[in-house]
């Protein structure tokens, strides 16, 4: 049975429930152009007319003989987890009810229902699915925004600057031996800046185009601590410029992880490099590998700057720069982004722990493969 008064704005109802007084309540209820109602006596036929139907909204009783509306509710969020649903309850289910809304059902409502309370939980709900879908879309545009970039960045800046840079390395050479000392330097500078922004434009199409989760193809038993030793070598001249003392502690015994060398390197290096970067000249970085029972936990911590409170929930967002950059400290607010990919690609978490002024300790979680 149902009641159809299609306007282009029109919301799709479904009612699954076995007293039909219910469902006829709900028909004469929701009698209004801005919804299409349709109802079901029980699971299985509810079940049959999603496909068809398509519902942005579906209340569903919880005891109901043969399927159970848990059951119901199950297959309905597999066909499409952007419908809401909403349980009707009697006062003996209520619990159930609630244990249901700890599952992902968005309300609940009590038999028997007033015309107004039925109208508020339907308007909610269908409030909720509206703001669902904004962010499916919003979330598309955004990745349909990456890629446009990306190919612009690519296109646009990477290939006329590469271009750029060879021409101007083959002009050095034909006129190195006219040159004075002061000009060559000057073309030296003028190389190390080329160069720069072709590696700032490498790092941006990485953030933006590279799909880090399929590196997990190429994963490999590694051991945790020849890594984070390989990293550290690669930060180490950078540490020294800045006097700044890297102390590895290693803890005891090897610890086992299945990822990809490079990726993870790249990930330790990123946190390293940023400790580097914001830790004055003098401090001191500290890395640390412990072992669990089930994960292996990375720490980096250093005694610089510190983050602000308010750019805590931030700093792993794509080209978020922290406002405490020490003087002439260069940042393309992308390395925190990339590593917390690499490590969510290698099924562990990342978090970070700051005070302003103290310093920073970044805490990497990862899945240990075994136990020596």
């Amino acid at each position: 049975m149902e009641r159809i008064t299609d306007t282009p704005s029109s919301s799709k109802i479904l009612v699954i429930d076995d007293e039909e007084i219910v469902r006829e309540s709900c028909l004469r209820i929701l009698n209004s152009p801005e919804y299409i109602v349709k109802t079901a006596p029980n699971g299985e036929i509810g079940l049959e007319l999603l496909e068809g139907f398509h519902p942005d909204l579906v209340l569903v009783d919880l005891k109901m003989p043969g399927m159970s509306g848990f059951e119901v509710l199950e297959k309905i969020s597999a066909f499409d987890a952007t419908i809401v649903a909403i349980v009707i309850t009697g006062f003996a289910t209520v619990d159930s009810a609630v244990e249901a809304m700890k599952k992902g059902t968005f309300d609940f409502i009590p038999k028997p229902f007033q015309p107004d309370e039925l109208r508020l939980v339907v308007r909610r709900g269908l409030k909720r699915r509206e703001l669902v879908l904004e962010t499916i879309s919003l979330r598309n545009e955004k990745e349909m925004l990456r890629e446009h970039f990306a190919a612009i960045v690519s296109h646009e800046l990477k290939s006329p600057l590469g271009a750029v840079q060879q021409n101007f390395y083959n002009l050095v050479e034909e006129l190195n031996d006219k040159m004075d000392r002061e000009q060559q330097e000057k073309c030296q500078r003028l190389q190390e800046r080329l160069k720069e922004l072709i590696n700032l434009i490498n790092t941006w199409l990485r953030v933006i185009s590279v799909d880090i989760s399929k590196i997990a193809d190429q994963f490999t038993d590694l051991e945790l601590l020849e890594v984070v030793e390989h990293a550290i070598e690669t930060v180490e001249r950078q540490a020294v410029r800045k006097d700044i003392d890297i102390k590895f502690n290693k803890g005891g015994a090897p610890v086992h992880i299945l990822g990809d060398p490079g990726t993870l390197t790249e990930a330790i290096v990123n946190l390293l490099t940023n400790s580097i970067k914001y830790t004055p000249m003098g401090g001191e970085v500290t890395v640390e590998v412990l072992q669990g029972r089930q994960e292996a936990v990375l720490t980096v911590a250093d005694n610089g700057v510190g983050i602000a409170e308010e750019d805590i929930n931030f700093i792993f967002s794509d080209f978020y720069r922290g406002k405490n950059l020490p003087e002439g400290e260069r940042s393309s607010g992308v390395g925190l982004s990339i590593t917390k990919r690499i490590i969510e690609a290698h099924q562990g978490s990342i978090e970070v722990e700051s005070k302003l002024g103290e310093g920073s300790k970044f805490i990497i979680k990862l899945p240990i493969s075994k136990i020596e």
